[in-house]
């Protein structure tokens, strides 16, 4: 074919892609509601800037509206309503395949006067919370699906902010500040959940893989220290995620396979000439898909799959419910070899069976009461189970295996919570609430005692109690530029009358356009493990009583002092933002030994488990810089997007055991660094991305093993008296995400490539013994792992 037609076939190819990209448009349909009481605002107008003509429809009584023929890619909303403030949501996402429904929260305006005018506000990062001024921000769903290794879960997410950094490589862990992983508290649509993670532990908030669905969840916030009065049971951070309604007009589907295995979304209408809708997700996956690749993801085999719905039921006076939940199963199994000759360390030659399942199902009514009242109503039932069971081959018996440990957990929570808001004008809002809790449990745990050389029993439960929580906070707007909060949070355990008053409150005041001050105070509680309770004496002499049952909450005071400014000053400019902040937090009633003068303090572990009689007399502090550089995706003139989210963060994580001493406690890393970048360039239908994540931490703090005693009991003993006094060598890890997405008439496709750790660096992780031979070894951190992944949308 002659050189001359070959150009011209590919001009007419790439020309009509153009005019197909061109023609390729989909609907944006919502509801605009007044965003301390949810309720819908009629008559606001919605336009799409910069669109030729101008595109722009208004809300209905019901405050919905929508707009048709809207062209797919980056789009940019404004939303007015007299009273209200202007909001601005900035480059949301169009694509082909699903239409974009939202739901958008204006704050009331102070001044009521019709003569002053209230300029757009841009502020991505906003929490959705109004009561919640210091240490929150709001996240989005294409954040965990943007971000590199993020891959659809929140809390990977989350190590790309200030002072939160990844408490394990081979999970999903996270330390806010230097606390413990289990001080994080998980909420969905205003009440309490069981964590939401795969291959989880009791007492931990993460787990290896996440169960929540990104196809479920709207945008959400995180908060990493003092926080408004209705949270509670919480020491570090909160994430209170808030559910998508499904397309109530037509029905739409996701479809993704990939190396992490299969996932299928669909959402639609209930019924014809009704409101309601429906949304269900459900995932099934085996991780040995990544061994046929010949990835290490550990020896075994290991399967999850899992299944969320919400469904949304509107009535015409008796309020709104919705039926919500989530449940997830996870297996791991492995069998060691009968042959010795196969075992490279003393870890070879343990059977283990891991079983971690986990359910919520909830139903939610929301009932205006007149126009300035909401009355929230949740009932929520969970469950969760874990059960592990380790056996030893003993090759000197024919491989006789030999039971070492066997965990066999069951937990129950009954949650009623009633959530009252009553906004008496625009400066002042109220909000009251209690939340009664059953906790129903059957606990068992037995594991080897190396110095009496046999299995004991450290836990063996079957109960109930329940707790009960109580919240008062007002909300203050002095003027546009001055808020105050204040509020009390009330939390009982009924177990041994163990109970807590906690004041909180914060300030902000925006003293110029572009620049805010804030400062917050909280006191915060949260419970033990609850295995941890009912540990029974490690001599075994007998007693049916319990050491631990008396327990009192560990406890924190919350200081934190944060700067806030907007750096570019054109208001149609790309969102460029800095945000300082520091921060001191007390810890007290810290559970440590009550028996002898040692280095042990429950905040060390993951789970907040020990079979030790502990006692509430230790002591903790927090304290740190951080600081963060944000500029949020823009779509330029050229049609590329460009974003990026730089972070940093020095602090310092201490402690004291019984013996009165100050330690680094396990996760003191003293620094963070991370920088996230990324870009998306735009031609005809498609849209390409790269997406980069470089994650600099310092190590976590290490504590020298006792080669000594280590051999006598075949097992890993460390020096208590100089716990955690090594630093372990800083950690550095690049992740990359490439992604192609292609609109197509009705459908969108994306086919993405994940690559964590993408240099396969080694990260040291800790240290332990080695039985087999009889030395001290290193343990690394995850390496390379791709998560190859193609998701139709239609």
């Amino acid at each position: 074919m002659p050189c001359n037609q070959r150009i011209l076939i590919l001009y007419f190819f790439l020309f009509s892609t153009f005019v197909h990209a061109q023609s390729l448009t989909q609907t944006i349909r919502g509801t605009v509601v007044d965003q301390s009481l949810q309720t819908p605002l009629p008559g606001a107008t919605v336009v799409i800037l910069n669109s030729t003509p101008t595109k722009g429809a208004s809300t209905d009584a019901s405050g919905q509206f929508q707009l048709t023929q809207v062209p797919v890619g980056r789009q940019t909303l404004q939303i007015s309503v007299v009273g209200y403030k202007v909001a601005t949501l900035q480059n949301i996402t169009v694509d082909a395949g699903k239409e974009l429904v939202l739901t958008i929260s204006l704050e009331e305006a102070v001044s009521q006067l019709s003569e002053i005018t209230v300029k757009p506000t841009i502020e991505k990062d906003k929490p959705l919370n109004e009561m919640a001024t210091v240490s929150a921000r709001t996240f989005s769903v294409e954040e965990t699906q943007k971000f590199a290794a993020a891959v659809n879960d929140p809390a990977r997410m989350a190590t790309a902010y200030a002072g939160v950094v990844g408490g394990d490589d081979g999970g999903n862990y996270i330390v806010i500040r230097g606390n413990a992983p289990n001080g994080l508290l998980w909420r969905m649509e205003g009440v309490e959940i069981p964590n939401p993670n795969h291959f989880s532990n009791l007492g931990s908030a993460g787990g290896g893989i996440s169960i929540l669905s990104a196809q479920l969840l709207a945008n959400s916030d995180f908060l990493t220290g003092a926080f408004p009065a209705e949270y509670g049971n919480a020491l570090s951070g909160v994430f209170d995620l808030k559910l998508r309604r499904g397309n109530n007009t037509k029905r739409e589907y996701t479809v993704q396979v990939g190396v992490l295995g299969l996932d299928i979304a669909a959402e639609g209408p209930i019924a014809k000439n009704y409101n309601g809708s429906f949304l269900v997700n459900y995932r099934y996956s085996t991780l040995g898909l990544l061994s046929t690749l010949g990835l290490n993801i550990g020896t075994g085999t290991s399967i999850f799959q899992d299944l969320s719905f919400n469904v949304y039921l509107p009535t015409r006076k008796a309020g709104t419910f919705t039926l919500f939940g989530f449940g997830g199963l996870s297996s791991s199994k492995v069998n060691a070899p009968a042959d010795s000759s196969k075992w490279e360390t003393g870890y070879d030659q343990y059977n283990d069976d891991f079983r971690s399942n986990t359910g919520a199902a909830g139903i939610t009514h929301t009932l205006p009461i007149g126009r300035k009242a909401l009355l929230k109503t949740v009932l929520l039932a969970s469950g969760y189970e874990n059960r592990d069971r380790t056996e030893l081959l003993d090759p000197a018996k024919e491989y006789t295996a030999s039971e070492r440990e066997n965990d066999a957990y069951l937990t129950q929570k009954r949650i009623v919570s009633t959530t009252l808001t009553y906004k008496i004008n625009p400066r002042h809002t109220f909000r009251t609430g209690l939340i009664g809790t059953q906790l129903l449990y059957d606990l068992s745990q037995k594991s080897w005692e190396p110095e009496q050389q046999q299995v004991l029993t450290r836990v063996q439960v079957s109960d109930q109690t329940s707790t009960l929580q109580a919240f008062g906070q007002w909300n203050y707007r002095l003027s546009e530029q001055l808020t105050l909060n204040a509020g009390l949070h009330y939390l009982r355990l009924n177990l041994n009358g163990t109970s807590a008053l906690e004041p909180r409150g914060s300030v902000r005041w925006a003293f110029s356009p572009n620049k805010a001050i804030s400062f917050g105070y909280g006191l915060h509680s949260q419970l033990q493990n609850p295995a941890t309770y009912f540990v029974l004496p490690t001599d075994q002499s007998g007693s049916t009583a319990t050491s631990n049952r008396n327990l009192g909450f560990t406890r924190s005071h919350h200081y934190v002092l944060a700067y806030d400014q907007r750096l570019n000053s054109r208001s149609d400019g790309p969102p460029l933002r800095l945000k300082v902040e520091t921060y001191y937090q007390h810890l007290f009633n810290i559970p440590v030994s009550a028996n002898q003068r040692d280095a042990f303090a429950i905040i060390n572990r993951f789970d907040g488990f020990t079979d030790r009689a502990l006692v509430n007399t230790g002591h903790g502090r927090n304290y740190g810089l951080e600081l963060t550089l944000e500029q949020f995706l823009v779509r330029a003139a050229s049609g590329n997007s460009l974003y990026f989210l730089l972070s940093s963060s020095l602090y310092n994580s201490e402690y004291q055991g019984s013996d009165g001493v100050w330690r680094n406690t396990r996760w003191n890393g003293r620094h963070a660094e991370s920088l996230l970048v990324g870009n998306e360039w735009v031609s005809g239908s498609n849209v390409f991305g790269l997406n980069l994540k470089l994650s600099y931490y310092g190590g976590y703090q290490d504590t020298p093993v006792d080669l000594a005693e280590s051999k006598r009991l075949g097992e890993t003993v460390y020096i208590d008296n100089q716990s955690f006094t090594e630093q372990l060598p800083a950690y550095f890890r690049p992740d990359v995400r490439l992604s192609w997405k292609k609109n197509r008439p009705n459908s969108t496709r994306t086919l993405s490539l994940d690559l964590q750790n993408a240099i396969n660096r080694q990260n040291i992780y800790s240290h332990y013994f080695d039985p087999a031979s009889g030395t001290v070894k290193t343990n690394y951190a995850t390496g390379m792992i791709p998560v190859l992944s193609y998701r139709v949308v239609f």
